[in-house]
């Protein structure tokens, strides 16, 4: 009995101390971090016409998970390898506007090895100059590429084709969410703010976007847990267990390729059938309105690592865009493809294509990236 008591307070002691030492722990990360944090400026803002973009001329950092990278925008708010004025007019013989979300922005990547960064170089360098601008941020989706294309073109920017880079998870935004910003009025429906219209004409100078407040999140009142959680993280993910755990997640997002997905109520109040059904009504409304101002349009399609860990390899995506260019696009870039090819050679495959931790291409799937497209736009 006597050693059944002293046990039990041994156990308590040392309970107590644990706690103990756990909340002087955290009275210290707090303190430490009221009193160094800062918040570094935002780049990101909103915008009345297509919801959200990136500032205009910003030369700071943007952090992406556990990522941090330089974000440089030019005056239209796009990103780019310097500050610098972009006219409405063109300065070389041809321009060309990508647009796409965040894996064209380039997210968790510096710009001048993102596939878009790639391409700004390659055109600038060319004999015959031509000049990439990159209007993607993360995010956008059909809807959103339709509004900020019209804002752009009724705002007087001159430009010869336009670049979508159709992403996986579009199908899932147009499901779920801009509502407010659709021009159809069977969308439009389901917007629920009553925030009053637009109706100041376009104009360049009003692209940049509205800066964002900073909300100060959780882990910026705890800086030393947060860099100890993201050291084990990134030792912990390296283990091929944990990698295939990864992959073999049902990313509901990604997963509406596959034929037995039910996505439910992820994909309200659409469904993954109305989204894709209003994906292509507003990439209709685009390819119409670039149609009527001799714009020519390209659509590009390429896998999430979702789609290559479940062999997705003739994918409804590729299905879809590739029947809605045969009447709307000067071209249709298939890269799954590629993509495969690069899996098949690889037996580490997403290690060496994606970013750790992340579904976005890593430094040489960007490459990868830009090879395949290159060669149809350079």
């Amino acid at each position: 009995m006597k050693f059944w008591h002293s046990s039990r307070r041994t156990y308590l002691t040392l309970g107590l101390m644990f706690v103990y030492g756990a909340a002087l722990y955290f009275l210290f990360d707090f303190a430490y971090s009221e009193l160094t944090f800062q918040h570094e400026p935002l780049g990101r803002g909103s915008h009345p016409v297509f919801n959200h973009t990136l500032l205009a001329n910003f030369d700071g950092y943007d952090t992406w998970g556990h990522l941090r990278s330089r974000l440089i925008t030019n005056s239209l708010g796009f990103r780019d390898s310097q500050v610098r004025d972009v006219t409405a007019s063109r300065e070389t013989s041809k321009r060309i506007v990508l647009i796409g979300d965040s894996f064209t922005e380039g997210v968790g990547s510096a710009f001048d090895v993102s596939f878009a960064g790639l391409l700004e170089h390659a055109g600038r360098m060319r004999s015959d100059p031509i000049e990439f601008l990159n209007a993607g941020v993360l995010s956008y989706s059909p809807v959103v590429y339709y509004r900020k294309t019209k804002f752009l073109i009724e705002a007087g920017l001159q430009f010869d084709e336009l670049v979508v880079f159709i992403d996986i998870s579009d199908i899932h935004d147009e499901a779920t969410t801009y509502f407010c910003i659709d021009d159809h009025p069977q969308y439009r429906r389901f917007c629920h703010d009553e925030s009053p219209a637009q109706v100041s004409p376009p104009n360049l100078a009003d692209i940049g976007g509205i800066p964002v407040a900073h909300q100060k999140r959780l882990k910026d009142h705890f800086l030393v847990t947060t860099q100890l959680n993201e050291m084990i993280a990134a030792v912990t993910t390296k283990s091929e267990a944990q990698t295939k755990r990864f992959l073999t997640q049902q990313y509901r997002r990604a997963a509406w390729t596959q034929p037995d997905f039910d996505g439910g109520n992820y994909y309200a109040p659409l469904g993954i059938e109305g989204g894709i059904s209003r994906a292509l009504a507003n990439m209709q409304s685009l390819a119409d309105l670039l149609r009527a101002r001799g714009i020519s349009l390209t659509v590009v399609v390429y896998p999430w690592s979702f789609q290559l860990a479940h062999d997705d390899r003739e994918s409804r995506q590729v299905r879809i865009w590739k029947t809605f260019c045969e009447t709307n696009c000067k071209a249709f870039i298939n890269l799954f493809d590629a993509f495969f090819a690069e899996k098949d050679a690889r037996t580490h495959w997403y290690e060496e294509l994606f970013i750790p931790r992340d579904l976005h291409y890593s430094t040489l799937g960007n490459r990868i990236f830009y090879d395949a497209v290159a060669r149809r736009l350079l």
